[in-house]
């Protein structure tokens, strides 16, 4: 793709959006970008202060599932680069509806306006949990490109529908699509209801800190910045109809392990942890195997576990004025959830 493109960015208003955006427009300041969001409680503008006077940079109210709007707004694109989504696993089991809605039928509405207006390129983000849960203690099994999907929550399942729509559209009428399937994701911007945001406020509001079941699940956690690069590759690949696998971590920690770290980093003690009742339906486990990205476009992440997580929690700690507010608006959810 041409430095110079105009990308549609949907959910550009979330925690990978808005990260993507402005990591896109600092380094790339002669491309264009249209932020389509219909500005759900995980959509936060204040989020894209520094981007928000930038003449290339274009702010759209909207839901993708409007075809007449998404119509419009495509007709002066040429890449689209697909966040939106809803994505907490806890709402998904309380709500599934609303899921299959924005993640199945809004994804279809874009990529039928994509095929229309004859968009060069179309990349779909999307998460490893399609492929289920491994086993934990095994090590050297991974997700991988050929993992078979089986996902075990709405949120997922209604993610592997999407990335199925996706391919679909690739096979049967030629659309020019990538995927990436990341894992979870954390750093700066990101909505308090996720597990590291949410243990680093729940400490400095001098709440104790959920740990689910025995807090032996284990994830591979991806810090946002190294994933906006990790999308950069594959945009400026001539890469097409491939799907990546992009992880963070070389080395697995289950979550409560993660959760000390955050308690030792911010000088509190174990008596702020809390465990409750599992989740239902809890994936064990997740790791991923990214070397495909690595060796066709030389991607790997480039911050440590570590230094991210003192990153993020330094950035919660200098931005109390931009997660204070979205605890307050969800208190009846977090209170019902997490207190």
């Amino acid at each position: 793709m041409k430095d110079n493109s105009t990308l549609l960015v949907t959910g550009g208003a979330g925690f990978i959006g808005s990260n993507f955006i402005i990591y896109w427009l600092n380094k790339y300041p002669e491309s264009k970008i249209i932020n389509l969001d219909s500005l759900t409680y995980a959509g936060n503008l204040s989020s894209l202060k520094t981007v928000e006077d930038n003449p290339n940079y274009t702010f759209i109210e909207g839901n993708i599932t409007n075809s007449e709007l998404v119509d419009k707004i495509m007709d002066d694109v040429d890449v689209v680069v697909h966040f939106a989504a809803e994505s907490h696993v806890d709402r998904s089991i309380l709500d599934p509806g609303i899921f299959l809605e924005t993640n199945v039928l809004g994804t279809h509405v874009l990529l039928a306006s994509a095929l229309k207006n004859k968009i060069d390129r179309f990349h779909h983000i999307s998460t490893d949990e399609v492929f289920g849960s491994l086993e934990l203690g095994n090590p050297n099994s991974k997700f991988s490109e050929s993992t078979a999907y089986d996902p075990r929550s709405p949120y997922s399942a209604s993610k592997a529908s999407s990335d199925h729509l996706v391919r679909a559209y690739g096979e049967t009428y030629g659309l020019n699509y990538t995927i990436t399937n990341c894992s979870n994701n954390y750093g700066e911007l990101q909505y308090p209801e996720k597990f590291i945001p949410l243990a680093i406020t729940n400490l400095m509001e001098g709440k104790k800190i959920p740990v689910y079941g025995d807090g032996l699940q284990v994830r591979d956690w991806l810090y946002v910045q190294d994933h906006c690069d990790a999308i950069d590759r594959v945009l400026h690949s001539d890469k097409s109809q491939e799907t990546y696998v992009v992880g963070g971590l070389t080395k697995e920690v289950p979550n409560i392990e993660i959760v000390k770290m955050i308690v030792e980093i911010m000088g509190k003690d174990e008596t702020q942890i809390e465990y409750v009742k599992d989740r239902a339906g809890h994936d064990r486990r997740y790791s991923v195997d990214w070397s495909k990205i690595n060796k066709e476009l030389g991607w790997k992440p480039t911050v440590s576990f570590e230094e991210g997580l003192k990153k993020t929690i330094e950035w919660y700690q200098l931005n109390q004025e931009w997660w204070k507010p979205l605890k307050i608006d969800s208190k009846d959810f977090f209170a019902k959830n997490y207190d």
